[in-house]
C-alpha cells in the first residue's frame, strides 16, 4: 500500500511506563486500521517518548511485535516494523483482517447522493441530503487510497448504501462547499425568475470523469441520428456506406422515445407493460445493427428518453406530475410527464440504459428530456411535481444525472445529457430545471440542442437565426464557453444540429438545411471553440436527406479547427437553386425540443 508521510503537528507523548520486551521473537502479521483514511504511527527516542512517524494508509500491512509495548497514559502502543523500520502503533489500530481496518461508526454527506437499495440493481432506498449524519452498518471494498468504495449505511429508518466519495469523516467538512470563495459568488448572482431552483443549491465539487480503455470516445464524434423505425435500422448498410463515404464515426440510434420505444427489453415488463407491449419485437435488429455498426469502426450511442413518457405514465400514474384539481396525470404539449422528483422513473430509465449496454454494448447512453415540462411557469400552481425529497428542479436533474453516471459507468459506458439551447444562457435557471454547470459538472458529454429556427428574429443580434447557421451557432457557442469555464470538471461538449428544413411556422417558405447549411452550423460551433463534435438532428432519419447533406459530413472539423493556417468564410456567396419543398411528414416529424 502507498505510503503517506503527512506529519502530524502533535507533541511529543510521553512513555510514563517502559515494558520490557517478553519473548520478542513473537511476530504476528497485522494490517492498519482507522476512522479516516490513515492511521498515525509513531517513533521512540532514545529518552522514551514516541513522535509522529507520519500517517500511513489504513490497510496497510505490517509485522506486530504483540509483547513489545509500550503504555503511554493509560493507551496502549505496540511495535511495529514497515518497511524495515521500528514503529509504534496504537493497540486498538492493529486488526487480523482487512475486513476490520474500517473503524468509522458514522459519516457525514458533502455532495447529496443517492442511498441505494443494493449496490447491483441500483435500485433506490432514499436520499441523504449534504451534511446528512449517516450510521456505518457495513462497507464492501476500499480504494487505493483508504476511502471506501460504498457504504453501507442507515439514515432513520432507511437502511442502503452510499458510494464514499460522496461523504467525509467530520461534520465541518461535510458543510463546506467547492472552493466556496471562486464559485459561490457566481452561482450566487445566478437568478432564478421562472422558479427553476437557485444555481447555488447544486453541488460543484470536482466529478472524475472515466475513461474506459476497451471503450475509448472519439476527440470528436460526427454523429449520424437514426430513430428507431423498422424501414431506418434495416437500410443499415445504406447509412454505414454514407458514413465510410465521410467522416462521420458515430451512431445515435433511439433505445425509447416517448411513446416509441425501440424493442420489448426486459426493463419495460418490470416497470412499464405499456412501453414493452408497444416496442416492436427488434432485439434481433438491434443486436445486428449495433453488432454490424461495432465490426466497421463506428462509436454507438442509444438515446433514451426520461422525463416525458406517457407509456410509463400510464402504468405508474403515481409517478407522475398531476392536476391539483382532479388528482389525474396532467397533459402537457400532447403528452404525459413522469415527475423528474420521482425515484421510480429515475430507476426505470437508467435500468434500460444498463440493458441496452450490456446487451448489445452501446458506447455511450444519451439521455433527452431530462428536465420538467417547459411554459409552465403560469401554470404551476395548478399542478403537483410530488417532491418527496423538498428539491428544486435544477438539484433534481443534478441528481438525476449523478445517480445516472455512477449506475452507468459500472457497466463501462458513458453518459450524455441533452440540454435546451436556452440553458446556455448566463445570469439565470431555466423554469425546466437545467442549469448548464450542473449538469456539465456531473456527466460526461453534454449535448446542447440550439436549432437555429429555434431561436426568435435579432437574438444574440443575430438577424433571421435560421437563415444565419454560423452566425448563430457562434454567438451560442460562445456563451457555451462561458457556462463551461464556471464548471470544476465540465463535460464534454457535443452539440445537435438542425439537419431538418426550417419549419413553416418560423419561414413560410420553408428553408431548405442542405450541405451548406448544416456546415455553417458546424463551423460556427468550432469557431466558438466546442470541438466534441456534432449530431444531425434529423426525426425522420431519411437517408435520401442525409446524402443530400454528405458534403457537411466529409469534413475533419477537428482537424481544420487545430490547423492554424485553416481559413473559413461563412458569408463566401454561394448560388442558391430554387428552394427545396418540405415535406409535411417531416414536418410532422420535427419535434418540440
Amino acid at each position: 500500500m502507498k505510503k503517506i508521510f503527512r506529519l502530524v503537528a502533535i507533541t511529543a507523548l510521553m512513555v510514563t511506563t517502559l515494558w520490557s520486551c517478553v519473548d520478542k521473537e513473537l511476530t504476528e502479521s497485522r494490517y492498519l486500521a482507522s476512522a479516516t483514511t490513515t492511521a498515525q504511527l509513531y517513533t521512540q527516542a532514545e529518552d522514551g517518548t514516541l513522535s509522529p512517524a507520519g500517517a500511513f494508509l489504513r490497510g496497510t500491512e505490517v509485522v506486530a511485535h504483540p509483547n513489545c509495548v509500550e503504555r503511554v497514559e493509560g493507551a496502549r502502543f505496540v511495535k511495529v516494523v514497515l518497511e524495515e523500520s521500528e514503529l509504534y502503533a496504537p493497540e486498538e489500530a492493529l486488526v487480523a483482517t482487512l475486513r476490520e481496518v474500517v473503524k468509522e461508526q458514522t459519516i457525514w454527506v458533502r455532495t447529496p447522493a443517492t442511498l441505494l437499495r443494493d449496490v447491483e440493481s441500483g435500485k433506490i432506498a432514499g436520499f441523504a441530503d449534504k451534511s446528512s449524519q449517516l450510521t456505518v452498518v457495513d462497507y464492501d471494498t476500499m480504494d487505493h487510497d483508504g476511502k471506501v468504495v460504498t457504504y453501507k449505511v442507515r439514515s432513520g429508518d432507511v437502511e442502503g448504501y452510499i458510494y464514499g466519495k460522496y461523504t467525509v469523516f467530520t461534520p465541518e467538512e461535510a458543510a463546506l462547499r467547492y472552493e466556496a470563495e471562486k464559485y459561490d459568488p457566481i452561482h450566487k448572482a445566478v437568478k432564478n425568475p421562472f422558479g427553476g431552483g437557485k444555481a447555488i443549491g447544486c453541488d460543484f465539487y470536482p466529478v472524475e470523469k472515466p475513461k474506459f480503455a476497451d471503450n475509448p470516445m472519439p476527440a470528436a464524434c460526427y454523429s449520424l441520428y437514426l430513430n428507431a423505425g423498422t424501414n431506418v435500422l434495416q437500410k443499415i448498410e445504406q447509412y454505414i456506406a454514407l458514413a465510410k463515404e465521410t467522416k462521420i464515426n458515430t451512431f445515435v440510434i433511439d433505445i425509447k422515445d416517448n411513446e416509441s420505444p425501440g424493442y420489448k427489453a426486459d426493463a419495460m415488463k418490470e416497470y412499464s407493460p405499456t412501453n414493452y407491449r408497444r416496442a416492436g419485437d427488434k432485439e434481433a435488429l438491434y443486436k445486428k445493427v449495433v453488432s454490424r455498426l461495432h465490426e466497421e469502426g463506428f462509436y454507438v450511442v442509444g438515446r433514451i428518453t426520461c422525463f416525458k413518457d406517457s407509456y410509463f405514465v400510464k402504468d405508474n400514474p403515481q409517478c407522475a406530475i398531476t392536476d391539483r384539481a382532479t388528482g389525474e396525470p396532467f397533459k402537457h404539449n400532447k403528452a404525459f410527464w413522469p415527475s423528474g422528483f420521482d425515484r421510480r422513473v429515475w430507476e426505470f430509465n437508467v435500468a434500460l440504459a444498463k440493458e441496452a449496454v450490456t446487451k448489445f454494448g452501446f458506447n455511450e447512453i444519451n439521455f433527452d428530456y431530462v428536465r420538467f415540462p417547459d411554459r409552465m411557469t403560469s401554470i404551476e400552481n395548478l399542478v403537483d411535481y410530488h417532491n418527496r425529497y423538498g428539491e428544486s428542479k435544477v438539484q433534481a436533474i443534478q441528481r438525476f444525472v449523478q445517480y445516472a453516471c455512477d449506475e452507468i459507468h459500472k457497466v463501462g459506458a458513458y453518459v450524455s445529457i441533452d440540454v435546451f439551447g436556452e440553458s446556455a444562457n448566463p445570469g439565470y435557471t431555466t423554469a425546466y430545471g437545467q442549469y448548464w454547470p450542473a449538469i456539465s459538472n456531473v456527466a460526461d458529454v453534454i449535448s446542447g440542442m440550439p436549432y437555429p429556427d429555434h431561436f426568435s428574429n435579432n437574438y444574440y443580434g443575430v438577424y433571421k437565426p435560421w437563415n444565419h447557421p454560423y452566425q448563430i451557432l457562434y454567438e451560442w457557442g460562445k456563451r457555451v464557453q462561458g457556462r463551461q469555464e464556471v464548471t470544476p470538471t465540465p463535460a464534454v461538449v457535443r452539440t445537435w444540429v438542425q439537419a431538418y428544413n426550417v419549419m413553416r411556422h418560423v419561414d413560410r417558405n420553408g428553408i431548405a438545411y442542405d450541405a451548406e447549411n448544416v456546415e455553417k452550423e458546424i463551423r460556427g460551433l468550432y469557431a466558438a471553440g466546442l470541438t466534441g463534435g456534432y449530431i444531425t438532428w434529423l426525426a425522420s432519419s431519411n437517408i435520401e436527406k442525409y446524402r443530400q447533406q454528405e458534403g457537411a459530413f466529409v469534413h475533419d472539423y477537428y482537424a481544420d479547427w487545430r490547423n492554424p493556417d485553416f481559413h473559413y468564410d461563412p458569408n463566401a456567396p454561394v448560388v442558391i437553386e430554387e428552394p427545396e419543398v418540405v415535406a409535411e411528414e417531416e414536418m410532422a416529424a420535427t419535434p418540440a425540443e
